[in-house]
């Protein structure tokens, strides 16, 4: 309870300074801070197409920070969770336009069962270079994010083309209900939420997930608890490109349709920043993405309303990361000060 309570608290302070940093900006720019953030919430919020904006952008951003935590849990720093949306869509795509011999609740599983395979297959190329060479899953996955966008590129462009001015695939024969039109929010969103709670119960309250926290806390001492500490490495990062090719699968067959080249743009490194801020907390990190969430949709609203650029939302947005650097600076400083403390404490009984 107590690490739920300092994410919540986490999560409110750097909401407030960072609006707060914010809100000096847009008055240097000789904007009224009220007047913009009032838009920002109106465009965020007010009017089925502003709030089902809002929840369509919330839904991938709720899947890809929590397929990031789910890694970060047993020590591992997946960056290459975008790359694992790209080939779960990719994947979706390509069932639900070749394998229409299923019927349509057969073919929406395969869909999602192909892209989640797909993807978990993927990271499990870094996670075995990780855990048996000691090879950066840092670098290997921002590498590998890079081909695989190029994979999916070449894809839509030549063998899955649809012929259009757009690089994408046909439709798909199957499609997620959308709801609160014309908005693009679709079931996808129960989806993900039920997913996020599957994850926090697995965390939590089984074996699996005490494992993935146990090797991310000492490796060496899960070894030496009898654990395979590289199998659950492999795992973590596994079950992480399993919700981001889930991730990709919702965005095809809720959002677009298709795959749409270049569609999941930004999507990991943004899941990544949300939950990067709360310091991997689980329960903590779908606060902060839809947080996200609100000023992505409502930057328009406020940009049009007020003349305040909607650019200024990237400057909140780095200044989230500065802040969160900021504190975790300040815990090292106060990890820094008990040694001093207890020794102080020493001289003085050793002087009584």
């Amino acid at each position: 309870m107590k690490s739920v309570k300092d994410g919540v608290v986490r999560i409110f302070l750097t909401m407030v300074l960072a609006l707060l940093i914010g809100a000096i900006f847009i008055i240097l720019i000789g904007e009224n801070p009220i007047t913009a953030y009032q838009a920002m919430l109106k465009g965020a919020f007010i009017g089925k197409l502003n709030f089902g904006t809002t929840l369509a952008n919330f839904t991938p951003l709720l899947l890809t920070s929590t397929a990031f935590v789910v890694a970060a849990q047993a020590g591992a720093f997946n960056v290459g969770v975008e790359g694992e949306v790209f080939l779960g869509g990719i994947t979706a795509a390509y069932i639900g336009y070749k394998w229409t011999f299923l019927p349509k609740p057969l073919l929406l599983i395969a869909c999602f069962l192909g892209a989640m395979v797909i993807a978990g297959a993927w990271a499990f190329i870094p996670a075995f270079l990780k855990a048996y060479y000691n090879v950066s899953e840092v670098c290997v996955t921002i590498l590998m994010n890079s081909v695989a966008l190029y994979i999916t590129s070449y894809l839509v462009s030549g063998p899955m083309s649809a012929g259009s001015a757009n690089p994408q695939s046909p439709n798909v024969e199957v499609r997620l209900p959308q709801f609160m039109r014309p908005s693009a929010v679709n079931v996808g969103l129960f989806l993900a939420i039920i997913v996020v709670l599957l994850i926090i119960f697995m965390l939590y309250r089984t074996n699996l997930g005490f494992k993935f926290r146990l090797v991310g806390t000492n490796s060496a001492f899960g070894d030496f608890a009898g654990l395979n500490s590289k199998k659950v490495f492999i795992q973590a990062m596994m079950l992480s490109g399993v919700i981001g090719g889930f991730a990709g699968a919702i965005e095809v067959l809720g959002v677009h349709g298709y795959f749409l080249n270049n569609f999941a743009t930004g999507l990991g490194s943004n899941g990544m920043l949300a939950a990067l801020i709360v310091k991997s907390n689980v329960i903590a990190t779908p606060f902060m993405a839809f947080f996200l969430a609100v000023l992505k949709s409502g930057a328009m609203g406020m940009q049009i309303a007020t003349g305040v650029p909607k650019g200024l939302i990237d400057t909140i947005t780095a200044v989230f990361i500065t802040i969160a650097t900021m504190e975790t600076l300040f815990d090292f400083l106060k990890k820094e000060k008990k040694p001093g403390k207890a020794a102080g404490t020493v001289r003085k009984e050793g002087q009584s």
